[in-house]
C-alpha cells in the first residue's frame, strides 16, 4: 500500500461500486477508482472517509488472491 497517488490533470475520480453489492444502503460493500499510478479503495457507506491506495503491482497481487475465493 503507498500513502498518496497522484490523480494528475484535475480530474474527478470515477467510483466503482463492487458488482459483489446489493443497492441497499446497508450493504456492506467497497468502491474503487482507478487511476494510471494505482487505485483508491473506500467504504461506500463512507464516501468522505478515509481510502487506502495501492500500486498497480499490489492491487494485481490482492485480485489475484481473492479472484478464487
Amino acid at each position: 500500500m503507498i500513502s498518496e497517488l497522484s490523480v494528475g490533470g484535475g480530474h474527478e475520480l470515477e467510483w466503482r461500486k463492487s458488482s459483489y453489492s446489493s443497492n441497499s444502503s446497508e450493504a456492506d460493500c467497497v468502491e474503487v477508482a482507478p487511476v494510471p499510478d494505482g487505485i483508491y479503495v473506500r467504504d461506500s457507506k463512507n464516501v468522505q472517509g478515509p481510502r487506502l491506495t495501492f500500486g498497480p503491482s499490489a492491487w494485481a497481487g490482492f485480485v489475484s488472491h481473492t479472484a478464487g475465493r
